[in-house]
């Protein structure tokens, strides 16, 4: 099997470049230059403010550059064409990568892998949170691993909302209109070598759907869009806004990402080995896949065994309002006639009454289809995304799944998310290279040496990336405090906010209640006295999104944001707004500590804690999620226990009390204890642990070995021996 897939692209032409420079052009269009800080490098230089303003290198290459002067700089000529070089040689290097070496030649097809967000930069809007988050880290480790994958999604021209936090603490949301010519995607060609269109069969109507491509690294993702002009106005919206609330408008979603995405695939002439659904709402596409082969002959049972023999699902969370239901008569109407039929000709398919049977969930309620229990039910393999998940998942799903739900926990993808200070030592003392964490024998696991990195010079670059933090946090509080009218003395004390030399907490998730982002106020006088001492203060750095819909999640935000404008926390406790993929950056490379207060066992598996882990910020949690199996004891700092108390408010009251204790006895005494030079040693120890044992151990690397060997290569029919398991 080919290290690529490849998916013929129309060139686009409003960006130009100078011969000399080709290479800039094509690397503009592929996201390489999202995780690779020397290519980022490069664009900054071709027109800086174009850059700080945009973070992406279309608008720049778009803009007016004075190319004479740069190809007339020597300096630039050389680190341009090194830069390219070195993405040629990437994109041409597949075959030396882990998978080809164990793997390849037992695989006919791609692995096609179905989600409905993809967090791949903050300059491409279409995620909201943490499942497009990993998503984008898994198109990312398995282009650097070269997995022979290609994604699937939604083009969500007005993408997730824009947060603006007004002065009283509410939140507004603003849906942005994206400008598809300043992102870097192309119209993915069909046979014929036109743009290609697929069509979709609604009741009464057929939509038809545009796919766009965007390239990561060495693996595409394909992109659908219904805003076409030859659809009807009133569908042309559907792919607009990820997560809209409207039920109809969800289902005209997943329906599209579902059979369109298996007909875009059809259509390029792509067959895969293995179908993996991330998350419910792609379930359509197993209906589809059924549909096609009753339609060529199969009879039904057959068709649906099938299907399910090579698909694989993933569940990501134990929250019942994160497992996607519509009212079954609902799918009747809008699903209904596209199942049964073969489209406009009605010459067979998969009966929507036996659609709805499998999709009954654990309650049986038959006037709901639940997308969870159909994609376990018609699937070979599945997984939870923790250990602790994978308990909470079997007890949940035990009476719908035919098989155990493996655990394979979630990773983050370290090139996107460690910081250039951090990163710098591991290549001067550990000779490390992020983009082939490969791991797998004892010369390559460098973060287990990581004691060689000196003391000092580990502060040193956390401290590099604390004042980068500030620097930015600065920036963006002023420009929220002047929107809100606030005076020009209070802007100039911005100067010094987020001070480098204090203890500093960061939290930032999405403000589900559950999460209980409010619990550090439990006791607002003992927290006052603890972020406002004299010789050991403390300040605070929170940043989410509720969603729209999500009332309770908004009223956390208003609470939160009113304590930073209380007198006892004032200049201690802060909230940045509009939450995106770059303000996680600073805050998981910047912060002292990453805190994390879910109700276990609510959250599924987490990932920002792994991010700022292997950055050597230290973990302050409930044993909840990934932190469960992630706690060493000397790695970070556990909340609470294991064992529940069974009243949800004695919990939080219990678990607001361990917190205090911890920060007040352990993490801020800690923080402060400093040897001659000023470095806290103990505190750095602890830091050397957590990139120790967090950078690894759960990195997309890891976790996708696991999703090869366990889901993929089995659901491809391909027995993994012992001596090729990397787990071995």
């Amino acid at each position: 099997m080919e290290p690529t897939v490849r998916i013929p692209s129309a060139a686009p032409s409003h960006v130009r470049v100078p011969p000399e420079l080709e290479g800039l052009r094509r690397l503009a269009y592929n996201l390489y230059w999202s995780w690779h800080p020397a290519a980022r490098g490069v664009f900054g230089r071709i027109n800086g403010g174009v850059w700080s303003r945009t973070h992406s290198p279309i608008p720049v290459l778009a803009s007016m550059v004075d190319w004479p002067s740069l190809l007339d700089n020597s300096d630039f000529m050389v680190e341009a064409q090194r830069v390219i070089s070195d993405f040629d040689r990437y994109m041409a290097n597949g075959a030396d990568h882990w998978f080809h070496r164990r793997h390849a030649r037992e695989l006919k097809g791609p692995i096609a892998y179905f989600c409905a967000e993809y967090g791949l930069h903050e300059s491409m809007g279409i995620y909201s949170g943490g499942l497009g988050v990993l998503a984008g880290d898994h198109m990312k480790a398995a282009s650097d691993m070269a997995l022979p994958l290609v994604g699937v999604g939604l083009l969500y021209r007005n993408g997730y909302f824009r947060q603006t936090i007004d002065a009283d603490g509410h939140q507004e949301h603003r849906y942005p209109d994206y400008d598809l010519v300043r992102m870097p995607l192309t119209r993915a060609l069909g046979r014929e070598g036109n743009p290609l269109t697929v069509s979709v069969e609604l009741p009464e109507r057929t939509v038809h759907v545009d796919v766009w491509t965007v390239q990561v690294g060495r693996v595409p993702v394909l992109l659908l869009d219904t805003d076409n002009p030859i659809n009807d106005p009133s569908d042309r919206p559907i792919t607009h806004i990820l997560y809209v609330r409207g039920r109809e408008m969800r289902l005209h979603q997943e329906l599209i990402l579902g059979v369109g995405g298996v007909r875009a695939l059809s259509a390029l002439a792509i067959q895969p080995d293995v179908w993996h659904l991330n998350e419910g709402h792609s379930a359509f596409l197993l209906a589809e896949r059924a549909r096609e082969r009753v339609v060529a002959g199969d009879d039904l049972d057959t068709a649906l065994a099938a299907v399910a023999r090579n698909s694989v699902f993933t569940i990501h969370t134990p929250v019942s309002a994160g497992n996607e239901r519509f009212d079954a008569d609902l799918v009747r109407r809008v699903a209904g006639p596209l199942l049964d039929g073969d489209g406009r000709r009605r010459t067979g398919g998969v009966p929507v009454e036996r659609v709805l049977e499998i999709g009954r969930g654990t309650d049986n309620d038959a006037g709901q289809f639940d997308m969870t229990a159909f994609s376990l039910r018609l699937t070979n393999g599945a997984n939870a995304v923790s250990k602790l998940h994978a308990v909470t998942a079997n007890a949940t799903w035990r009476e719908i799944v035919p098989h155990e739900i493996l655990a394979i926990t979630n990773g983050v993808h370290p090139p996107t998310w460690v910081g250039g200070p951090v990163l710098g030592l591991f290549e001067r003392y550990l000779d490390a290279d992020l983009d082939d964490l490969d791991g797998t024998t004892a010369a390559t696991r460098w973060w287990e040496r990581i004691e060689r990195i000196p003391v000092a010079e580990l502060w040193n670059a956390h401290l590099d990336q604390k004042r980068e933090l500030a620097l930015f946090a600065r920036g963006r509080l002023r420009t929220q405090f002047a929107r809100h009218g606030e005076a020009p003395r209070t802007l100039e004390q911005l100067g010094d906010a987020l001070d480098p030399k204090i203890l500093t907490i960061g939290f930032a998730r999405r403000f589900a209640t559950y999460k209980r982002a409010g619990m550090i106020f439990t006791d607002t006088e003992r927290l006052a006295r603890l972020l406002t001492d004299a010789d050991r203060p403390v300040q605070l750095v929170f940043a989410g999104k509720a969603h729209p819909a999500d009332r309770p999640g908004q009223a956390v935000i208003q609470e939160i944001f009113g304590r930073t404008r209380s007198p006892e926390f004032r200049g201690r406790v802060y909230i940045l707004e509009d939450y995106d993929m770059r303000i996680a950056r600073f805050l998981v490379q910047g912060v002292d500590v990453w805190l994390n207060t879910p109700r276990r066992p609510l959250e599924a598996s987490g990932t920002s804690g792994m991010k700022a882990g292997s950055n050597g910020v230290v973990d302050l949690s409930v044993l909840d999620g990934w932190w469960d199996e992630g706690w060493t004891g000397d790695n970070g700092w556990a909340i609470g226990g294991r064992e529940p108390l069974g009243d949800e408010a004695a919990q939080d009251w219990a678990d607001a009390m361990d917190l205090y204790r911890i920060l007040e006895s352990e993490v801020v005494p800690e923080y402060y204890d400093r040897d001659e030079k000023g470095v806290p040693v103990r505190w750095v120890e602890r830091m050397r642990r957590s990139i120790g044992t967090i950078l690894w151990q759960f990195s997309t690397t890891r976790m996708l070995h696991e999703y090869t060997e366990m889901l993929y290569l089995p659901a491809a029919g391909i027995e993994v021996t012992q001596e090729a398991s990397v787990r071995q």
